[in-house]
């Protein structure tokens, strides 16, 4: 393990520090467990991460191709209802989850870092049930309000509409617990679940199902929507399998289980809030697509759908990182080791800026020629490329905010951020889509993106003085900034040709990737290198 108490160390020493100097970090209140706990944090989330990275990468991939094969096999109006479909049921599915893939997280990894095993299965069980019951419920008042939810959302649909809805949302409680699992097995420490059935599996499963409907010319309002579903069925029953194997493991020297009864109140104290925070959080990305279509018809919605993909693919790295850190900050927490905590935060940040700031700048400088790809008439959505790309700069810069405020257990503020954000993002969206078609919708997001990111950030430092601007954060700023931004946005400016800009971009990833390495250790690239000469010791913990 010395490589990678090395790394950990380095980190703290570069980065313990608060705004004034001080260590801010309380005393750790137990020991770490052994096998891994304090000693490799920041070892194991960057190899959990860059896994994470890979199969996000081609679940990204696979989904910005799933979306060029549905513009390109059926026409602009199909494809407007089907993704106006499709976020009625991604919103539908966020509720029937009641913020429960962020509670499981926090307490089973909490239950394993303070060696509480027995409380693990009723933990899971409290969360199950109500998932199931509420998403059973949904898809029955989805199948009887179809035809009223289609007149509203989808005025040009017909009937084709209402098969559209009804089909998509028979499949919200596999949806539901399918997330519920997943974000289960997470709490053990186990990323390979959600690679490979949800990241990889599901999505390309999902692919492949639409690529033949579309090359047999089969129906957008049923053989489509059915493609499209389908795989959360195999990707529920898969890891519903695999989370039992995880809580038998666990319990193998457990005596008797605390009764699920006795842990009812302290799971939905704390994941309640969070169920109005995630539904908030996708009506905040997809209702837009659902007001589009309402107010704008379904040729906008699918314009403004082709258009915000490209956020999809910039922001995979936060996902990749989100995943492998979040159950480790639950834990540091739990442990009352703020330092840790920091340290992940602020090494996270760094990496995420450092993924997706060239992302986002490349789809800035590039919007015109990658929308081409969904096919004739989509240029349009260049303006909202620009403004949503250069929005996510500010986004990624403050980190997972959200995800260390609520391992630190503030779910209430969480809460009531995305309550403001989802407010300014409904009564915005309502008042500019009328008047600016799809730059409004923009214009919506960006407000709701800046609040629920900006505010939390104010948060954090309040109350618990972490914040994400490590010398990481600030070198990898730079560079992006000095390799992509100014470079590109000057070539822009001159209005050169694509070829031309296509030049600069090559040039900027070299010198990206060339004072990267130079940067490594300040970049705690390092953390890498140390876990491949010692992975057995910077394991996650087992079960």
């Amino acid at each position: 393990m010395v490589g990678t108490r090395t790394v950990v160390a380095s980190v703290i020493r570069t980065d313990a520090g608060g705004a004034d100097g001080r260590d801010v970090a309380a005393p750790v209140a137990e020991p770490a467990p052994a096998g891994g706990g304090a000693a490799a944090p920041l070892g194991g989330a960057a190899r959990q991460g860059f896994a994470n990275l890979v199969g996000v990468g081609l679940a990204a991939a696979a989904g910005f191709g799933l979306n060029i094969v549905i513009t390109r096999g059926w026409s602009v109006r199909e494809a407007g209802m089907f993704f106006a479909a499709t976020s009625a049921f991604m919103i539908a599915a966020a509720a029937a989850r009641l913020g429960t893939d962020v509670g499981t997280i926090y307490f089973v990894s909490r239950h394993r870092a303070l060696d509480q095993r027995d409380r693990i299965r009723g933990t899971i069980a409290v969360g199950l049930v109500p998932v199931l019951a509420v998403g059973a419920l949904l898809a029955l008042a989805g199948w009887l309000a179809a035809p009223a939810l289609a007149r509203l959302t989808m005025p040009d649909a017909g009937p084709g509409g209402v098969t559209a809805l009804r089909v998509l949302l028979a499949f919200v409680p596999l949806a539901a617990l399918s997330d519920y699992a997943l974000a289960a097995c997470q709490g053990f420490g186990q990323m390979r679940p959600l690679l490979t059935v949800e990241r990889l599996g599901r999505t390309l499963v999902q692919f492949v199902g639409v690529a033949v409907a579309a090359w047999l010319g089969l129906s957008a309002t049923s053989a489509l929507p059915l493609a499209w579903a389908v795989p959360y069925l195999f990707a529920a029953a898969v890891a519903l399998v695999w989370l039992g194997r995880l809580v038998r493991r666990a319990e193998r020297d457990v005596t008797r289980a605390v009764p699920a009864a006795e842990q009812f109140g302290p799971f939905w104290r704390f994941t309640g809030p969070r169920a109005l925070s995630t539904l908030a959080a996708i009506v905040v990305q997809r209702l837009d697509i659902v007001l589009l279509s309402a107010m704008r018809g379904p040729a906008d919605a699918a314009l403004y759908t082709a258009a915000t993909r490209f956020l999809a693919l910039g922001q995979l790295s936060g996902v990749a990182l989100s995943s492998s850190v979040q159950h480790r900050m639950a834990a540091a927490f739990a442990r009352t080791d703020h330092r840790e905590a920091r340290q992940l935060y602020q090494a996270a940040t760094g990496w995420l800026v450092l993924l997706s700031w060239p992302a986002y700048l490349l789809f800035a400088a590039f919007a015109e020629p990658m929308l081409s790809l969904f096919g004739s008439g989509y240029g349009a959505g260049r303006r909202v490329v620009l403004l949503l790309a250069l929005t996510m700069l500010v986004a990624t810069g403050c980190g997972m905010v959200d995800v260390v405020l609520n391992m630190a257990g503030r779910t209430a503020w969480t809460f009531y951020n995305a309550m403001a954000g989802t407010a300014i993002n409904v009564l915005t969206n309502v008042a500019l889509i009328p008047v600016y078609g799809i730059l409004g919708a923009a214009l919506a997001w960006t407000a709701a993106i800046l609040v629920n990111n900006l505010v939390p950030l104010a948060q954090l430092w309040w109350s618990l003085r972490l914040h994400p601007f490590g010398r990481g954060t600030r070198a990898a700023m730079a560079l992006a900034l000095a390799c992509f931004g100014l470079p590109l946005g000057l070539a822009s400016l001159l209005d050169v040709p694509v070829t031309v800009l296509a030049v600069v971009a090559v040039a900027g990833a070299a010198a990206y990737l060339a004072g990267a390495w130079r940067l490594r250790s300040t970049l705690h690239l390092d953390a890498l290198r140390a876990l491949r000469r010692n992975r057995n010791a910077a394991a996650p913990i087992q079960p």
